[in-house]
């Protein structure tokens, strides 16, 4: 679970969020939206203790410890990120590409035990990638890719995973199975799934949860009441975009 706590995020003068308290829930899928700018990936850094400068008030909890006293490896332990940037290094194994999450639990000098390696092995079979462990990322489709980071991320056994616009680069089939996947591991897994998308369908239909950015404001609740709230339709209303509560869609206005 990921527990923010009279949060307030800032840049200089400029207020992101203000006093915000809201739950995460652990075993559900909540989707981060906002308009471009609004803080999505400033709030996901965060939580992630990769710019902490930003926090000016408040506490960000996971798992019930607070963020800010955690030492690098005991938040290498509680939080995995998989982000946008696409590993496409060449010669690197997709097996080894995974074992890169087990860094926080080998020995000093970094050497995999047989736990580590089941670990491996048990993460590509879950986002069935087990049959790729020999190839190299160069040679993966961006879904393919994505599945691999998905599964580094669980090698890190980490009771919550952020993800950065994992849909990015995505065609809608591949969308939609990566959201698939998500939940699965969310439900099965009982991980705390959090991660940023302007795919509003996506959002609002796959996901447990939708967070939704209205500055300085947070709202989190169940997606079918963010839809039925009112709040995506007015924070992207434009003059040739709106959106349809009753379809979860995007209507382009003629």
């Amino acid at each position: 679970m990921i527990e923010f706590r009279n949060l307030t995020l800032a840049y200089g003068d400029r207020r992101l969020l203000d006093g915000v308290s809201a739950v995460i829930p652990a075993g559900e899928v909540t989707a981060l939206v906002g308009r471009n700018g609004t803080g999505k990936s400033t709030l996901l850094r965060a939580v992630a203790g990769t710019d902490s400068r930003t926090v000016t008030a408040g506490q960000i909890l996971i798992d019930g410890r607070d963020a800010s006293r955690l030492a690098p490896m005991q938040r290498a332990r509680t939080v995995a990120v998989v982000t946008t940037d696409k590993c496409r290094v060449a010669n690197l194994r997709v097996e080894d590409a995974v074992a890169l999450g087990r860094s926080p639990y080998t020995n000093w000098i970094g050497r995999m035990q047989r736990d580590d390696r089941d670990t491996v092995r048990s993460s590509l079979e879950t986002v069935g990638m087990e049959s790729f462990a020999a190839k190299s990322m160069d040679s993966l489709s961006d879904g393919e890719a994505q599945r691999v980071m998905i599964a580094r991320a669980l090698a890190q056994q980490t009771p919550a995973i952020l993800l950065d616009e994992p849909t990015a680069f995505l065609d809608m089939p591949g969308r939609y199975e990566l959201c698939s996947l998500l939940r699965r591991l969310a439900r099965d897994e009982g991980k705390c799934i959090f991660f940023s998308t302007h795919e509003l369908d996506i959002a609002l239909s796959l996901c447990d949860r939708t967070a939704i950015i209205d500055t300085p404001a947070l709202h989190v609740a169940p997606s079918a009441e963010i839809a039925r709230s009112g709040l995506v339709e007015r924070l992207f209303r434009s003059d040739s975009v709106s959106f349809d509560p009753a379809t979860l869609g995007i209507r382009f206005k003629k």
